[in-house]
């Protein structure tokens, strides 16, 4: 058979000549030779001849012998011509031109398909009409999607797909149900990782599916046939859903007795090649002895290729034969895998090594080279495909056939360089073989029998007091657990066995020992990963580049285990290098251009940015100089870091997708997975590398960068020489000079951080949906079995339906369970927790040390930081509650390292991004409301925690204010007046959405923290008066726009006709209000701590700073407090969203800062803030006998009266305010009562004329120079605060004097 390559010269063996004759029979005697070629190439029948009845065979006649070997059957022959019951082309394929609806992706092999549309439907090229056939589909995706077969006639629409119409018949597993117009339930539901199987039987009109070779029973009988109709396979699904189709290209995973494929197999060249390949096994399976002249027999894992001659012209004859049709898929996967497999399934891994590496060697040596790179392409796709879409059974045994078989062809060094260089990133999704699907369907994949017992952790609901309550453990229930957790522990042995082969996989390809014939295997993976990278970075809004989170947190795991024993392994044989437990990225790996970092933003900005601003710190610290020309090239690529080499050709398909088509894409996508090929790929950017010097650098000399590609860099560029660090070239001085490890292991650790930043913690987040599920069902089986108990006997009808229920929870938790046992063991296990432990501290070590650089920290990306705040909130969320973060080494230091790093750079100003500063406020923020990690803050230097509480007291302008200022108020929770509360009182009745949130934890003041406020408040004249004036503004605008939201929300809720309040409106307004609580806090806080900046009058600002804050408290206490008010009406509606708002929490707040100002302060200050209160226009007493029921103010003299218990009162709640408390409120009370009697006996009529033009509150106190325009001083005190033009004419003022009117009128008319 001629090869396909014809264009391409086959390599020359000189098979036989008359000249060699007897050279070669003179090595093996002719009756031996005979004897070998008739055991090798014995007839197809293996029927026992006579050696007398035989035909003699050599070299010379053995062609003629194997043609005849190789004939076929005519009835195995492929036919050229129709088939009967069967329409369209031989080669079926999915009919991208016209046969679709909607918007679709579709595969570069035209099998694969993606919705890219609402409900996109496509059909084959090829339909039925007679007999029995069936066709695979192989399911990436478990969404909506209706699989199954429809007439030519049917017409489909962005709603209505297969099975929607009349002669469209379809399976849905999303919602597990079958769809022929009507639709009823039926079947299993599938998962991502199954295959279908669409059966149709034309002769008795009924279809039916099957689900992983798992019949499903008929579907649908008595459907049209007759003429006219026939039948095209069809699929409809909706946006991002994928699948791929086998109408026959490939041997069919589940194949039925009786059944067609719709496209042929290769039948004669199926025979050839089975032929041929026992051939070939007869070769290894004996030995030549010339000595003895006889045959020996042998196990094929022992033979050895030896350089007989014989042999060697043996295998030529065969492989000149058998190369060609290995290029062939179909016979790859029939043949070549299964011959490959059985190796793997009855040898040890050595002898499986020993037996793959002779064939592989055998491949390379006897066929082509594209005929060995289509071979080992066919066979990766092959085995990814049915490790991808095999079923989980108890064992493994499948997952773990496949994973070995794997190892042994990539521990193939020839092999191995090709795949990596060509097929492994390139056209496969090689992630996949470190991933372990988790089963939807628990029974099937063997989980009863492994766990029997089935258990779930008991969790109370109630909030507050109860919540410490935990429910004895009963005998019973102990012996649950335990059998639970002994099942689990099996599990767990079982997967790790395919996790260490996954492991495996990566450390054969990060082999950099392998050299000898070019690049290693290490410095080829690297660049393809770095390319990996990239396009998952870049392709956030193109699904079909992604690779899904779920691989990504698989390889993830399995990447950090091979890099750690690779690292322990260099530090093992170099003593001076460090451990992978202090492993970090150096910091000149950021700015020395040796690293491709792509769009990754960096903390200081865009990187043309930086090399412009920060070249001379380059220069100085780093021995590096930038190239003007690089510079301009380099600020280019910034501006658009996504461009591609090939625009027109990235953007053709987008082009074709906005007027919608099915669109064959260059390579498989990644969410047309079962191909398991790739979708367009971003060529890399450039990246930026230094150039290398000839001779050592002296410390003082420059190095110069330019730019190369990531194919161009060599071995050298990264590990570096005598002459050259490498990755670690301009090490700044506050760097070691001993090497950590091999460069080319920092460049891995560098994307296995990136590869957390970018999917994985999402994924960590999404997968606790399990436990949260479990602790659901778990609550609601609690609370029915509650009603049984309760349940009078007599009602049998309720008796009934409770016991339906429970037995209806405890399934779905038994399922459930046995689910969680393999999320525990696949995600969120011992082992992993330690590694994003690990990580996190990787990430803190490099933060440390590229803080020290000073400037040149801009370059570090952002995303170290990022990984940092998030893989601890994995840890502390994600983990629980079997695995305590407690429980792990080192656990406090590292505590105190990241809260040193979190209070450091949320305020530094190398960081300029505005979502990473949030993201380190936000942090802080949740950081300081749990007593384990604000006692971390509380162990990091002092001057470290007084420069943290600096930055947190400047002003609030021009920053994100509002983060700050909840960080403040948490510092505080739990010393102010009625302010010991986890949740708010009304709010106790209702469930939280989530009880672990940051605001729901239980108070846990700093007194240290805030000593240090009160320090710098007291010693530092300018913070004070800078830092409450900002509060005081933030508070009028939060407050205010409080009011006006409300008000809109009343005016909409008393609108006859029905309207609904904008939800987000409602969260605004929510916001506003917690504000104002908030900021209300902060105020109590620092009168609490620093009483004499608003009552030490001697201070310039006090008697103003005063003055502002009586008017907001009056303004806000008027406001609240009003009988039958506004505020009253919109907290009786309880809208949802706007459940925080409520008198309690801003009332307590106004109290705790009346309460301090008039009941606390020494005698002066009280005199003084009693003064300023009632001298307010707003006071009204009304407001503060408001706070204790009281409807108007007591009698001077009389007891104070019950309170009704209608109205609001501080008085009823006593669960959160102390009797010491209420007692200070009525002494404020009295107080104040007696205070405002005086004031209105012993006050002046004022004229107008002398009030403030401002204010019109207060008498005309202070002139502006040189303007002479008056105000009050507490008016225009505040307004310089701000601004320093005149109220009225705008000239600046230069200076404020003290006005008296009795004084300028006398000196008036002295002159």
């Amino acid at each position: 058979m001629a090869s396909k390559g014809s264009g391409m010269s086959r390599k020359s063996y000189r098979l036989t000549s008359d000249a060699e004759k007897s050279r070669v029979t003179g090595i093996v005697h002719e009756k031996l030779l005979n004897d070998y070629l008739h055991r090798v190439f014995s007839s197809p029948d293996h029927a026992p001849t006579s050696a007398a009845s035989r035909k003699p065979l050599n070299f010379q006649n053995l062609p003629e012998h194997l043609d005849q070997l190789l004939q076929v059957d005519s009835e195995d022959e492929e036919s050229e011509g129709q088939v009967e019951g069967r329409l369209g082309p031989s080669t079926v394929v999915l009919d991208h031109t016209g046969g679709f609806e909607g918007l679709l992706l579709v595969d570069d092999d035209l099998l694969g398909v993606i919705g890219h549309s609402n409900f996109g439907t496509i059909r084959s090229t090829t339909c039925v009409y007679k007999g029995k056939w069936i066709y695979e589909v192989l399911i990436s995706s478990q969404g909506l999607m209706q699989i199954g077969w429809c007439t030519i006639n049917c017409h489909f629409n962005q709603e209505e797909g297969v099975g929607d119409t009349h002669n469209s018949y379809a399976y849905d597993g999303n919602r597990v149900r079958k769809w022929n117009v009507t639709t009823s339930n039926y079947g299993k539901a599938w998962a991502a990782g199954d295959i279908v199987s669409c059966l149709i039987d034309l002769d008795d009109g009924t279809l039916s599916f099957y689900l992983n070779g798992v019949s499903l029973g008929t579907a649908f009988e008595n459907i049209s046939v007759g003429p006219g109709m026939a039948y095209f396979p069809a699929i409809s699904l909706s946006f991002k859903e994928s699948v791929a189709f086998n109408f026959g290209s490939r041997p069919l995973r589940y194949p039925s007795a009786g059944y067609r494929p719709l496209q042929d197999p290769p039948r004669a060249d199926l025979a050839r090649t089975q032929r041929l390949l026992g051939c070939f096994q007869a070769v290894l399976g004996v030995e030549l002895d010339p000595v003895e002249g006889r045959l020996l027999e042998r196990q094929s894992s022992e033979w050895q290729l030896q350089g007989q001659p014989t042999v060697l012209l043996t295998l030529a004859h065969i492989f000149q034969r058998l190369a060609p049709l290995l290029r062939k898929v179909y016979l790859v996967e029939a043949v070549l895998m299964s011959f490959l497999l059985g190796i793997v399934e009855v040898g040890s891994p050595a002898q499986t090594q020993a037996a793959v590496h002779q064939v592989l060697d055998l491949l390379w040596l006897f066929m082509e080279d594209y005929e060995v790179h289509d071979c080992l392409k066919q066979l990766l796709v092959s085995l990814l495909r049915l490790y991808r879409f095999s079923p989980i059974v108890p064992d493994l045994s499948l997952q773990i056939h496949y994973l070995r078989l794997t190892i042994a062809i990539l521990k193939h060094e020839k092999s191995r360089k090709f795949l990596l260089s060509n097929v492994l990133f390139d056209v496969l999704r090689s992630a996949v073989f470190f991933y372990i699907k988790s089963p939807l369907r628990v029974e099937e994949a063997g989980l009863q029998e492994l766990i029997p017992t089935t258990w779930w952790p008991h969790r109370s609901s109630k909030e507050g007091k109860d919540s410490k309550e935990v429910k004895e453990e009963t005998a019973e229930e102990r012996l649950r657990r335990r059998a639970y957790e002994r099942g689990c522990q099996r599990l767990k042995k079982r997967i790790e066995v395919v996790e260490e082969l996954q492991v495996q996989i990566l450390k054969v390809l990060l082999n950099n020992k392998d050299d000898n014939g070019g690049e290693a295997s290490r410095y080829i993976f690297l660049t393809k990963f770095r390319k990996f990278l990239q396009e998952n970075a870049n392709g956030r809004g193109n699904m079909a580049m992604l690779c899904p989170p779920e691989y990504m947190v698989c390889f993830l795991h399995r990447l950090i285990s091979a890099l750690r024993c690779y690292w322990d392994e260099y530090k093992a044989a170099n003593p001076r290098a460090s451990f992978s437990e202090e492993a970090y990225v150096p910091p000149q790996v950021f700015y020395n251009g040796k690293v491709d970092y792509f769009d990754q933003q960096r903390l200081g900005g865009l990187l043309s940015h930086l090399r412009k601003t920060l070249k001379d710190d380059l220069a100085t610290k780093a021995n590096i100089l930038i190239d003007p020309l690089e510079l301009q090239a380099a600020t280019m690529d910034d501006l658009d870091e996504d461009e591609e080499p090939s625009p027109a050709a990235a953007q053709r398909p987008m082009q074709a997708l906005a007027i919608g088509g099915a669109l064959p894409l260059p390579r498989p996508g990644w969410l047309s997975s079962p191909t398991l090929g790739r979708a367009n790929r971003f060529l890399s950017t450039a990246a930026v590398s230094l150039m290398t010097p000839r001779r050592p650098l002296s410390t003082s000399e420059k190095v110069k960068v330019r730019t190369l590609s990531a194919e161009q860099r060599t071995r050298e560029d990264i590990e570096g020489s005598h002459w050259s660090e490498g990755l670690l070239l301009g090490r700044p001085p506050e760097e070691p000079e001993q090497p950590l490890t091999e460069n080319s292991l920092l460049e891995v650790l560098d994307g296995a951080v990136m590869m957390y930043n970018l999917s994985v913690h999402q994924q960590l987040g999404k997968m606790v949906g399990v436990s949260d599920d479990v602790n659901e069902y778990a609550m609601a089986l609690r609370d029915t079995e509650d009603k049984l108990r309760r349940c009078p006997k007599w009602r049998k009808d309720i008796l009934a339906e409770l016991t339906k229920s429970q037995k209806v929870f405890s399934e779905k938790l038994d399922h459930l369970s046995r689910r969680l046992a393999w999320v525990q063991a696949t995600v969120y296990s011992q082992e992993k927790m330690l590694d994003i432990y690990w990580l996190l501290r990787v990430c803190l070590r490099t933060i440390e040390h590229g803080d020290r650089t000073g400037s040149l920290f801009a370059f570090m990306p952002e995303f170290y930081l990022s990984v940092a705040i998030n893989s601890y909130s994995a840890l502390k969320n994600y983990f629980g509650p079997v695995h305590s973060m407690e429980e792990l080494p080192g656990y406090e230091e590292t505590l105190t390292r990241l809260a040193a790093i979190l209070a450091k750079h949320f305020a530094d100003t190398r960081i300029v991004g505005t979502d990473i500063r949030d993201s380190l406020m936000q942090a802080l923020a949740s950081y300081v409301c749990y007593p384990h990690s604000l006692r971390a803050v509380e162990r990091i230097p002092e001057e470290q925690r007084v420069a943290m509480v600096r930055s947190l007291l400047a002003p609030y302008e021009q920053r994100p204010w509002a983060q700050t200022n909840w960080i403040l108020v948490r510092l505080w929770r739990g010393c102010g007046f009625g302010y010991r509360y986890t949740r708010l009182p009304h709010l106790l009745k209702t469930k939280p959405e989530d009880a672990n949130l940051p605001s729901l934890q239980k108070p846990c003041p700093s007194a240290l923290l805030q000593q240090h406020m009160a320090d710098l408040l007291r010693g530092d004249p300018d913070v004070a008066p800078s830092f409450l004036n900002s509060v005081l503004n933030q508070l009028n605008w939060a407050f205010s726009e409080f009011i006006g939201m409300i008000q809109e929300i009343q005016q909409a809720a008393e609108r006859l006709e029905r309207n609904f309040v904008d939800s987000r409106q409602l969260k605004v307004c929510a916001t506003c209000f917690d504000l104002s609580v908030s900021l209300l806090r902060v105020l109590e806080m620092t009168i609490t701590l620093v009483p004499e900046i608003f009552l030490d009058w001697t201070q310039p600002t006090s008697e103003m700073l005063l003055r502002r804050l009586a008017q907001l408290l009056n303004q806000v206490l008027n406001r609240v407090t009003a009988e039958r008010n506004l505020f009253d009406r919109v907290v009786t509606l309880r809208l949802p969203g706007l459940e925080s708002v409520d008198h309690y929490p801003i009332l307590v707040a106004v109290t705790g800062i009346l309460v301090r100002l008039l009941v606390h302060g020494p005698a002066s200050g009280t005199e003084r803030a009693t003064s300023v209160l009632l001298a307010d226009p707003c006071f009204q007493l009304r407001s503060i006998c408001y706070l204790l029921g009281q409807p108007e103010p007591p009698v001077p003299g009389t007891a104070l009266p019950a309170p009704d218990r209608k109205r609001f009162s501080l008085q009823s709640y006593t669960d959160y305010i102390s009797a010491e408390e209420l007692a200070q409120v009525e002494q404020m009370l009295t107080h104040l009562t007696s205070a405002s009697a005086q004031a209105a006996a012993t006050s002046l009529p004022t004229s107008e004329e002398d009030l403030c033009p401002i204010c019109y509150a207060h008498p005309i106190s202070a002139v502006f120079q040189p303007c002479g325009h008056k105000s009050c001083k507490a008016c225009i005190n505040q307004h310089l605060m701000n601004n320093k033009d005149c109220f009225f004419c705008k000239a600046t003022i230069m200076s404020v004097e003290d006005w008296d009117k009795a004084a300028n009128t006398s000196s008036s008319s002295a002159a």
